[in-house]
C-alpha cells in the first residue's frame, strides 16, 4: 500500500488521510445537491417552468447515480481505484460546467445525468478504498473522518447557494465545483492507493442492462405521475416496464457467477436490515432538501438567501453529531440506537408540517438543527452496519448495492414528496403551490422514515458489535445462584 504520506514533519495515518481525500469528492457532491435545492425556485423562474417540475433535475441525477453505481466496483477492481476515482471527478466537473451553461430544462437534466455518471464512480470507489484499507475495528472512526469534512458541503450549500442565486446568478452554483474538482484530482493522484481486485471477473452486461433499465423505468414512472408533460398512462407504462425488467434480473442473477448486483448478499442479516431499513429512512431524508426551500421561498415568501440561512441548520446538526456517533454506538449498540433514533428522527422530519410564516426563525432553526443531529446518527449507523459482516472479497459488491439503494431511496423521496404536493394542489383545484400544500407532504415522508423501526427491531442484540465496540453485559452466574438460593 506504500509508505505513510507525510506533511511538514507530521505523519498522517491512512485511516485518516484517505477518508479526508475521498471527502473532497463527497464535499463537492453534497455541496452541489444542497446548493441546487436552494436555487430551484429561481432556476424555474428563469427557465419558465413550475418549481415542482424541477424535481426532474434532482431525480435525474440520483437516477443516473443508481444506474451507473453498479459499474463502479467492477471498474475499480479491473482498472484500479486511483484511475477510476480521478476519471469520475473529471466527468462530474464536466457535467457541472454543462449545467451552468444550460438554457432549458432538457439541457439541465442532461447535464445532471452526466454529473450523476461521474458521481456514481466517485464516492463509491473512494468508500471502497477506505473499506479495503481500514481494519473493521477502526471503521466507524474512519467513516467519521470521511463524513465530517463532507458534511461541510451541506452546511455551506444552502447559504452559499442562496447568496449566489439572490445576488449573482444560479449558474455559478455549478461552476464553483470546478476548483474543488481540480484539488481532488491533485490529492487523488498523490495519495490514493491504486487498489485492484485480486480476482478479475467478467462484466455482467445483460445484468447491467436489465437492472439499469428496470431501476430507471421504475423511478422515472413514479416521477412522471402527476407531471403535466406526460400523460398518466405513460407513467404507469414505465412502472410496468421497470417491474418486468427487475423481475427478469431476479431470474438472471441466479444463473451467473458474478452478477452486477449480487443479491445473495441479502442473506446476511445485518446487511439486509441496514439496506432495507436504511432505504425506508432515507425516503424522508431525500424529500426534506426538496420540500424545505420550496416551502420557505414559494410558501412563506423568503428569498433564496434567507431560505439558505435557515435550512443549513440540518447539516450543522449532522456535523456536530458525527463527533458523538462512535461513543453512542459503543454505549448502546446498533439495535437500540437505531430503533430509538428512527422514531426520534422521523418525528423531526415531520416537524416542518407545523411551521407557518409566523413561526419564529429561531424555532425553525432549532428544530432543523436537532433533527439533523438525529438524522445523521442514523446515517452513520446504517452505513457502518451494512459492512459489519461482509468479508473483503465481497466488499465491492456490497458497496455497489448499498450505494444503489441509497440513491434510489433519495430519488423516491423527492418523487414521493412532489406527488404529495401535487395531490394537495389537485384537491384545492389550484395550479400553483401554496403554504397549505406542504404539511401533508412532510407528514407522509416522516411516517415513511419512522416506519423503518419495524426492520431495525428485528436485529439481534449483538449485531455489529465488532465495529461498534459495544459489549453486552453478561449475567453473573454466581449472582444468579445467590438469587435462586
Amino acid at each position: 500500500m506504500g509508505a505513510m504520506p507525510t506533511f511538514p514533519n507530521v505523519a498522517i495515518p491512512n485511516r485518516i488521510l484517505v477518508p479526508l481525500i475521498v471527502a473532497c469528492a463527497l464535499f463537492m457532491e453534497n455541496l452541489d445537491s444542497t446548493v441546487l435545492s436552494t436555487s430551484l425556485p429561481a432556476i424555474a423562474t428563469e427557465l419558465g417552468v413550475q418549481p415542482i417540475d424541477l424535481k426532474l433535475a434532482l431525480t435525474a441525477y440520483l437516477l443516473s447515480l443508481a444506474v451507473f453505481i453498479p459499474v463502479s466496483g467492477w471498474m475499480a477492481d479491473r482498472f484500479g481505484a486511483r484511475v477510476v476515482f480521478r476519471a469520475a471527478i473529471a466527468v462530474f466537473a464536466l457535467g457541472s460546467a454543462l449545467a451552468g451553461f444550460s438554457s432549458g430544462m432538457g439541457e439541465i437534466i442532461a447535464a445532471r445525468i452526466v454529473q450523476g455518471a461521474g458521481g456514481a464512480m466517485m464516492v463509491p470507489v473512494g468508500r471502497l478504498v477506505i473499506l479495503r484499507t481500514v481494519p473493521k475495528s477502526e471503521l466507524v472512526g474512519s467513516l467519521a473522518w470521511l463524513t465530517v469534512p463532507a458534511l461541510i458541503g451541506p452546511v455551506l450549500g444552502p447559504p452559499v447557494g442562496g447568496f449566489i442565486t439572490t445576488y449573482f446568478s444560479w449558474r455559478w452554483i455549478f461552476w464553483i465545483n470546478l476548483p474543488i474538482a481540480a484539488l481532488g484530482l491533485v490529492l487523488a493522484t498523490l495519495f490514493i492507493p491504486d487498489i485492484r481486485g485480486e480476482e478479475r471477473t467478467p462484466f455482467d452486461l445483460p445484468g447491467f442492462a436489465l437492472s439499469g433499465f428496470g431501476l430507471a423505468a421504475l423511478v422515472s414512472g413514479f416521477t412522471a405521475l402527476g407531471l403535466e408533460a406526460l400523460p398518466l398512462w405513460a407513467g404507469f407504462a414505465l412502472l410496468g416496464a421497470g417491474a418486468i425488467a427487475c423481475a427478469a434480473y431476479l431470474v438472471h442473477f441466479r444463473k451467473v457467477e458474478h452478477p452486477i448486483l449480487d443479491l445473495r448478499l441479502f442473506a446476511i442479516p445485518t446487511f439486509r436490515t441496514a439496506i432495507l431499513g436504511g432505504s425506508l429512512f432515507r425516503v424522508g431524508v431525500g424529500a426534506a432538501p426538496f420540500l424545505l426551500p420550496l416551502m420557505l421561498q414559494v410558501g412563506f415568501g423568503l428569498t433564496a438567501f434567507q431560505s439558505g440561512m435557515t435550512t443549513f441548520a440540518s447539516a450543522l446538526g449532522a456535523l456536530v453529531m458525527k463527533l458523538a456517533a462512535k461513543p453512542i454506538l459503543q454505549r448502546f449498540g446498533f439495535r437500540t440506537a437505531m430503533i430509538v433514533n428512527a422514531l426520534v428522527a422521523g418525528a423531526f422530519i415531520t416537524a416542518p408540517a407545523l411551521f407557518t410564516a409566523a413561526t419564529p426563525a429561531a424555532v425553525v432553526f432549532a428544530a432543523l438543527l436537532i433533527g439533523g443531529f438525529f438524522r445523521s446518527l442514523q446515517f452513520t449507523s446504517v452505513n457502518a452496519l451494512s459492512y459489519a459482516d461482509i468479508d473483503a472479497d465481497r466488499m465491492s459488491r456490497a458497496t455497489s448495492i448499498a450505494s444503489v439503494a441509497q440513491q434510489l431511496s433519495l430519488s423516491v423521496g423527492v418523487s414521493f414528496a412532489a406527488l404529495a404536493l401535487e395531490t394537495s394542489m389537485a384537491a384545492r383545484g389550484a395550479d400553483a403551490l401554496a403554504a397549505s400544500d406542504f404539511p401533508l407532504a412532510f407528514l407522509m415522508v416522516g411516517l415513511v422514515s419512522a416506519s423503518s423501526v419495524l426492520l431495525f427491531w428485528r436485529l439481534s442484540a449483538d449485531a455489529g458489535d465488532e465495529i461498534s465496540g459495544h459489549v453486552l453485559t453478561k449475567p453473573d452466574p454466581l449472582a444468579e445462584a445467590r438469587e435462586r438460593g
